[in-house]
């Protein structure tokens, strides 16, 4: 019996009762933690760019592409913070003199520049 295709490919069956079925297994991937930037630019990719999470994922490469993403909001979104709190002078010197003034303005500061990377780095 000549060889189909797949076989000529490398590519095996597993026998399931009385059919054979391609033996498909997605290629090794080094997991990594990825945080909450990734996981949500992971759920914007799955709704919205559905061609770009499979080939992500089919290739082995969506983990390695989500930890890059995080790290860089994360780092973008330290670096905005300090940034915003040195502008807007918020520091330590507030937060021991009047800590619910403070708590206001650095909540504000950390929604804008949630914002800020969302809109940059997540849902582009």
């Amino acid at each position: 019996m000549a060889k189909t295709i797949f076989e000529e490919m490398s590519g095996t069956y597993v026998r399931q009762g009385d059919y054979f079925i391609p033996d498909l297994k997605l290629p090794e991937e080094e997991t990594k933690f990825i945080g909450i930037w990734g996981q949500r630019h992971a759920k914007y990719l799955k709704q919205n760019h559905k061609l770009l999470y499979t080939n992500l994922l089919t290739g082995g490469k969506l983990n390695k592409y989500l930890v890059t993403v995080n790290e860089q909001a994360n780092d973008m979104f330290l670096r905005l913070v300090d940034q915003f709190a040195k502008k807007e002078n918020v520091t330590e010197k507030l937060k021991a003199e009047n800590p619910m003034i403070w708590v206001q303005k650095m909540n504000n500061i950390r929604s804008r520049v949630t914002d800020i990377i969302n809109t940059d780095i997540i849902f582009s």
